[in-house]
């Protein structure tokens, strides 16, 4: 009876601790989370190279509302094109979505910012699938490491809060990724995020993204985990045939409303890039992936006796090499596409990391306390600069970049820079040396350090980036009629963000400069252009000093 009571009493004591230490690390990973998520969402014009076709794909949604006939009769929300790329660039998914929330949020934001917050749920849905997918390869715990690693990839941050369908495809990759890994356990419900992942990632990313997903599939279906039980076989099989619907469902609509269009995109996707882009990935990964790469290279080389037959590792391995070989072939030379290598480095990694040497683990903590704390301290002092003009070298190189004299002083986003900043203080000085706070401290270390940058350089870097005033500018001394607007050395990205700034549409075909009334020049940097004829008159001068030095002019046309 006495080994009972002592038992019931150390079971009694030693619960409710363990329940409050799941219970915070529980509030700290959703914490993180959610500063990681809306940090950078808001509070910014569309961003050229990405952002600038997604405006304008958004602007042309909502000047062809979805229940008009000529929406349909053109084609317009089942093959969005943009201003500056008359080519279907991917399906439309991402584009429905963040009209959707356009619509819904545009009156309390503008149009840009109410369709970036959609990024934010697609990656809300992201991380609950990546921290899924480590917790049914591991065990319970380890899908908070999943995604401390997966938030504290260098590569990731600017990315997860851009405005593109590559977003919208990732969700999709993970959610196929988590179905893969979910379906020794529970089959049938594998089937179904199977289905919604491949679709999900094909409607929003095209063939690539989809490919990978099937390609994975097909190798696995040769594993023993697997083809060995009739059951796993038939529920990646069938998640794939479900999702066969709706992709030739949206395929058929684009061959019959955009015939032209789905004929040039869907040739596009299966053009094979030569020389490969292997290489370029490889030194990509090398800092994009970081610190899920040396994580999960460890880890495979710790358990290298059981890699080749345990489904955790052979599901990671095939699904990075197959996704590996494929982006290489299919994809160009952007940092973007190297995104779902992300997805399996990052679950092998959360399981490896419980057994990295503890002087290795302490080697990259401290690594990452350094890094973040030098990068911190430089966006305290550039603000600094930025305000009072000293140190007088940083205030000048900023000033230079960003066209601004000095910045103004926001009492709020200055407390949420002085707040974090304190919260990453007292985690430097609270850090207990472990494996698993390594990864943890890099997480609040990355997530820390870039609100403090969005929250303190935002009007630097939106000075330095936007092209809103310019073209706004440009709009308001349109005449009041005119035909339509020759453009001139104007690159897609600037004529994306021209229509969405200043709802203009340019005429770029040879034979539209003899019909058009308005020509629109882009100067080469530091020339200056002679009129293209006697018969043309500058109207309008305007410079985006901040960025390339860009200058434009605005011609009419005079009758002699």
């Amino acid at each position: 009876m006495q080994f009972y009571i002592d038992h019931d009493w150390q079971e009694n004591m030693a619960t409710p601790r363990a329940k409050v230490g799941e219970r915070a690390k529980a509030h700290l990973l959703i914490l993180l989370c959610a500063i990681w998520l809306c940090v950078g969402l808001i509070g910014h014009s569309p961003w050229k190279p990405f952002e600038s076709q997604t405006a304008s794909i958004i602007q042309s949604l909502f000047e062809h509302p979805f229940l008009s006939a000529k929406s349909w009769t053109e084609g317009i929300w089942i093959a969005p094109v943009s201003a500056g790329h008359p080519a279907l660039e991917t399906p439309p998914l991402f584009y429905w979505v963040a009209t959707g929330f356009a619509h819904l949020l545009s009156p309390f934001l503008p149009i840009h910012d109410a369709a970036r917050l959609s990024v934010g749920v697609w990656m809300l849905l992201t991380l609950i699938m990546m921290g899924l997918s480590g917790r049914e390869l591991w065990n319970f715990g380890v899908g908070r490491q999943t995604n401390f690693i997966f938030i504290g990839c260098l590569g990731l941050v600017v990315s997860a809060h851009t405005m593109m369908p590559a977003i919208a495809a990732l969700t999709g990759i993970t959610m196929a990724f988590y179905a893969q890994a979910l379906v020794i356990r529970k089959p049938i419900r594998a089937t179904l995020l199977l289905a919604t992942g491949l679709m999900i990632s094909f409607l929003a990313g095209g063939v690539l993204p989809a490919l990978t997903i099937v390609a994975t599939t097909a190798c696995l279906l040769f594993l023993p985990a697997i083809r060995q039980h009739r059951a796993q076989s038939q529920a990646l099989l069938t998640g794939v045939l479900l999702a066969t619907p709706g992709i030739w469902l949206w395929c058929s609509l684009c061959q019959q409303w955009a015939p032209e269009l789905w004929q040039g995109w869907w040739a596009s996707q299966w053009q094979v890039q030569f020389p490969t882009k292997h290489t370029y990935f490889v030194r990509t990964l090398a800092w994009y992936a970081w610190p899920a790469l040396p994580f999960a290279m460890w880890g495979v080389w710790r358990f290298r006796q059981s890699v080749l037959s345990t489904y955790r590792f052979q599901l990671g391995l095939i699904f990075f090499t197959v996704a590996f070989v494929l982006i290489g072939f299919y994809s160009d030379r952007s940092e973007v596409n190297a995104l779902p290598l992300l997805v399996p480095l990052t679950v092998l990694a959360a399981g490896s990391i419980e057994t990295l040497k503890r002087g290795a683990a302490g080697a990259l903590n401290w690594f990452g306390l350094i890094l973040f704390g030098i990068l911190i301290a430089i966006a305290w002092l550039g603000w600094w600069a930025m305000l009072n003009g000293s140190p007088v070298k940083l205030y000048q190189r900023l000033s230079y970049l960003s066209g601004l004299q000095t910045i103004p002083f926001s009492l709020l986003y200055g407390a949420i820079a002085v707040a974090v900043t304190l919260i990453w203080l007292s985690i430097v000085l609270r850090s207990k040396h472990s494996n698993r706070s390594s990864a943890t401290n890099w997480a609040i270390g990355m997530t820390c350090a870039w609100t403090v940058f969005m929250s303190l350089w935002l009007p630097m870097i939106e000075a330095a980036r936007t092209y809103q005033p310019l073209f706004e500018d440009l709009r308001h001394h349109l005449p009041e009629h005119y035909q339509c607007i020759y453009a001139q050395n104007i690159g897609s990205s600037q004529e994306e963000l021209l229509h969405y700034h200043a709802k203009i549409r340019l005429q770029t075909q040879p034979s539209a400069k003899l019909t058009c009334d308005l020509y629109l020049i882009e100067d080469q940097p530091g020339k200056r252009h002679v009129l293209p004829g006697d018969e043309w008159r500058v109207i309008w001068e305007g410079e985006q000093t901040r960025q390339n030095r860009e200058s434009f002019r605005l011609l009419q046309r005079h009758s002699k």
